[in-house]
């Protein structure tokens, strides 16, 4: 088997640009207007820059005069700045019993509350123990309760169903 070329990301520099005709713009934003790629080549040369392709799907393709590596530089720059700022959503897990007594409930709804405030979604994870699979109505109850607190401030992203012995419903904070 042929070993194949690596996949270059990016635009096209230079020789790698296909077209025959293309839009030049020059370092300073001004169009040059249509020419051949030997033509636009030239011309880059000239000016001691490189030749990128930055719109290939327009008609003809545009490129621009530019210092490729400034150009490179300044991309990673944004790229690592938006990653910075990306907040990763994080789901919490909050777990309750179909018999929580109220004192215990509030200090669970209360860690949700910070939960939603942070952005994060919440699951919540109601576990039977034993008999209390008998009355899973309790539970669907305590769930419904939980939902309707929450009204104003989240979501119900997955509605509560069954896994096994335990309901799960998941939240999100609602945005803004």
């Amino acid at each position: 088997m042929a070993a194949q070329a690596p996949v270059k990301d990016g635009p096209r520099v230079n020789q790698e640009i296909r077209a025959f005709r293309v839009l030049v713009i020059d370092d300073a934003g001004e169009k040059l207007g249509e020419m051949s790629i030997q033509e636009a080549l030239e011309v880059a040369n000239e000016a001691g820059l490189d030749l990128v392709e930055v719109a290939p799907q327009a008609v003809p393709p545009v490129c621009k005069v530019m210092d490729y590596g400034k150009f490179k530089f300044a991309e990673q720059k944004k790229k690592a700045e938006a990653r910075k700022n990306a907040k990763a959503v994080e789901i919490k897990e909050i777990k309750l019993r179909p018999m929580i007594d109220d004192h215990d409930l509030g200090v669970k709804t209360r860690a949700m509350e910070r939960f939603f405030e942070e952005g994060d979604k919440v699951k919540v994870t109601l576990r039977f123990r034993g008999r209390e699979l008998a009355h899973t109505h309790l539970g669907m109850e305590l769930l419904e309760r939980v939902r309707v607190q929450f009204e104003q401030t989240a979501k119900v992203e997955q509605e509560p169903r069954f896994e096994g012995r335990q309901v799960v419903m998941v939240m999100a904070p609602r945005a803004g």
